[in-house]
């Protein structure tokens, strides 16, 4: 049985609401075999996107915004390093 997607985005949102201030990892799939890997901090939560700010001694950029969909369809990967230890991964099934 399928499930809805507007569910699996209201799931992934309220996950990384969970995580915000914490230290995250983002696996970006750029097309044409390109992917950009980026690390920075869950800085804010909107209802469409999030916001990665990043280190800015390793990148020129100092934010990026991706949306929920881009979870659930893959094209980013989150791994979430919270302040207990280890690390959650955040992907969609």
């Amino acid at each position: 049985m399928a499930r809805n997607p507007q569910f699996t985005l209201a799931e992934i949102r309220s996950n990384l609401k969970g995580y915000l201030g914490n230290r995250i990892l983002l696996k970006a799939n750029r097309g044409r075999q390109r992917t950009v890997t980026r690390e920075g901090i869950l800085e804010k939560i909107y209802p469409s996107i999030f916001i990665v700010k990043l280190d800015e001694h390793k990148y020129p950029i100092k934010r990026v915004s991706y949306t929920y969909a881009d979870v659930l369809t893959g094209t980013v990967e989150l791994t979430v390093y919270p302040p207990t230890g280890g690390d959650i991964k955040i992907a969609c099934e």
